[in-house]
């Protein structure tokens, strides 16, 4: 229904900018005084916009990719008048439109009105400014400047206010200041570019425009040349030498961006991890010139695999391989990848049949992307769990992550308990307090998180471990912060925040831990996204570290320290359920009031008694 809802509200909009577009157009155009030169010089114009949009300058890294044709609208708006450059922009949109037939209509009447409405605003604005058409006046250059800025404004705010209906929410790819910055200085380009313009041809008319082209031209040549070289030099960086598939390194890169953009604009995205089966046994038998031979004809499977998709396959390390799938959900990637495991059944290579299976065969796990996750990290790790579980099968298949299935053994949970037990205990001789609060606040997660039905049984053991380390960032915070009786100063309380970020660090240096970062990390974000570090809001924020929240709140309230007022059970319950669904979780919030009620309140009262 929201996507239904949406789509009506982008095609009512690019109506909307289409309809203004064309109003103002022929409102303000006017044909009937041209003279003979006049129109060559229009058609000497509409010729020039159409060769510098066929050679568009092209800049490194990712190939981006910008056209001049603005810097020519804008010396025409400074040198003749209004009703030229609209003329211009019009026979070029008609011609464009007729050459670029495979482009749908609406995009060029969307694209051509968002043209009038930046070339008209500009043109008002240097007139109030003070600028005057065919008078170069650079002393003054206000003028350009201002209406160079408007232009700009315009091309963002209608671009800005699409993304936003089509998302339903603030898009912030168009509004992030990297992304201002890096446009910001195309536009100046732009007018650096559109006063060289308007001074050929205040000089030359015709000939002025000729070199301009003549320009653009050789910039585009020369800058397209300079790309190709630089990703030839990025393709031996970013490739693995001996599969030729993308490296380790290329692909967590271009994960991070791929969950970035996925993540923002609420799009799915699968991560695969596939391992060649006894591949140490063939390297043993075959010799490891035949293994590496074997990693190349597997790396030209996959590669062959993925054409015509938009899929990325690197070779993640040794024999696993990395497949990353946006816009895939973990249903349609498993059909896919269960369809690839049989056909590479079914390719011969030579030795493989005096391996256990007697064929070519691999492992395969799957994650896709959900809501709560913070960092691609998060989902390497339930990718590469699901992997193992897999090769735990009897290898030659493929698994969906399920936490259900993933659960850790007790053994590992007891072991991964006393490792982090060591590293709490560093804080007896610290701050015995911190130590203290820790050991609590994992014995509420440990009992509350037995009675939440909706965790599996690996949620309720990440939540406890998560529990216990929560603070451990505190030991980088100085002694005399820690301790320090009274209020903290505004310095202070910014170290003291630091903690989740250097808690992360520490925890991170092992990876068995990596499921715990986002508890120590996050336990501080609020549900209405004033918590730090991220600012973090509602779901966005991970389950566990929204319930861990809440726990480290209520102990924190109800903590004797000498110099610092301490709140009974009830009054830090009834604060609790006052900052539900501001600073907790609401559900959560309820269940843990209802829980320590239960459970906690008929023994406090039973001390106070006593």
């Amino acid at each position: 229904m929201g996507n239904r809802i949406s789509s009506i509200g982008v095609k009512l909009y690019i109506l909307g900018i289409s309809l203004l577009g064309l109003f103002v157009y022929f409102f303000h155009l006017t044909v009937s005084f041209f003279s003979l030169s006049d129109w060559v010089l229009i058609y000497v114009l509409t010729a020039s916009v159409l060769i510098v949009n066929r050679f568009l300058i092209y800049l490194p890294p990712k190939g981006n990719s910008i056209s001049m044709d603005s810097s020519i609208y804008l010396a025409c708006l400074f040198v003749f008048n209004l009703h030229i450059t609209l003329l211009v922009l019009g026979i070029f949109s008609f011609i464009y439109a007729l050459y670029k037939r495979s482009i749908e209509l609406w995009k060029h009447l969307f694209n051509f009105s968002m043209y009038c409405l930046m070339i008209i605003s500009a043109h008002y604005v240097f007139h109030l400014s003070g600028g005057t058409v065919g008078t170069i006046n650079i002393t003054n250059i206000f003028p350009y400047i201002i209406s160079l800025f408007v232009y700009f404004l315009v091309n963002i705010l209608v671009l800005s206010c699409y993304f936003i209906i089509s998302s339903q929410r603030l898009f912030n790819g168009v509004l992030n200041f990297g992304l201002l910055k890096e446009v910001g200085m195309t536009y100046c380009i732009t007018l650096i570019l559109s006063l060289v313009l308007l001074f050929l041809l205040q000089e030359a008319k015709y000939f002025g425009v000729f070199l301009f082209t003549i320009l653009i031209t050789f910039l585009s040549i020369a800058f397209r040349k300079l790309l190709y070289l630089y990703q030839e030099k990025a393709n031996q960086v970013n490739r693995d030498h001996l599969t030729g598939l993308y490296n380790h390194g290329f692909f967590k890169e271009t994960l991070k961006e791929q969950f970035s953009d996925c993540k923002l604009l609420k799009q799915p995205l699968t991560l695969a991890f596939l391992d060649l089966d006894d591949f140490k046994k063939y390297n043993d038998r075959n010799g490891h010139l035949q293994g590496d031979r074997l990693l190349a004809f597997f790396g030209k499977l996959l590669q062959q695999a993925v054409e015509g998709t938009n899929f990325t396959v690197a070779r993640y390390g040794g024999e696993e391989f990395a497949i990353l799938m946006p816009n895939t959900v973990k249903e349609d990637a498993y059909a896919f990848l269960n369809r690839l495991r049989k056909e590479v059944n079914d390719t011969y290579f030579e030795g493989v049949e005096h391996i256990p299976y007697r064929c070519l065969s691999f492992s395969c796990g799957i994650a896709e992307m959900e809501k709560d996750m913070h960092e691609s990290d998060e989902l390497i790790h339930r990718a590469d769990q699901a992997l193992y579980y897999a090769k735990a099968q009897g290898k030659n298949n493929v698994q969906l992550y399920d936490k259900h299935n993933m659960c850790l053994d007790e053994i590992k949970f007891k072991q991964d308990l006393e490792a982090l037990e060591q590293q709490v205990k560093f804080f007896l001789s610290k701050d015995v307090y911190t130590y203290r609060h820790s050991k609590r606040v994992f014995k509420y997660a440990l009992e509350f998180g037995s009675r939440l039905d909706e965790l599996t049984d690996h949620e309720r053991q990440t939540l406890i471990l998560g529990a216990l380390i929560h603070d451990i960032g505190k030991i980088e915070v100085p002694r005399d912060i820690l301790n320090k009786r009274g209020k903290l100063e505004k310095h202070e309380w910014e170290i003291i925040k630091k903690h989740v970020t250097w808690g992360r660090e520490i925890v991170a240096a092992e990876k068995r831990f990596d499921e715990l970062l986002p508890l120590v990390e996050l336990h501080h974000e609020r549900y209405d996204g004033k918590g730090y570090p991220y600012g973090l809001k509602g779901e966005e924020i991970p389950k566990l570290a929204r319930i861990l929240c809440i726990i480290d709140s209520f102990d924190a309230m109800t903590t004797e320290r000498p110099y610092q007022p301490t709140k009974t059970f009830d009054e830090a319950l009834e604060e609790i359920e006052r900052c539900a669904g501001t600073q907790f979780d609401p559900v959560y919030a309820a269940k843990f009031v209802a829980f320590v009620r239960k459970h906690y309140l008929p023994l406090a009262e039973m001390e106070q008694l006593n």
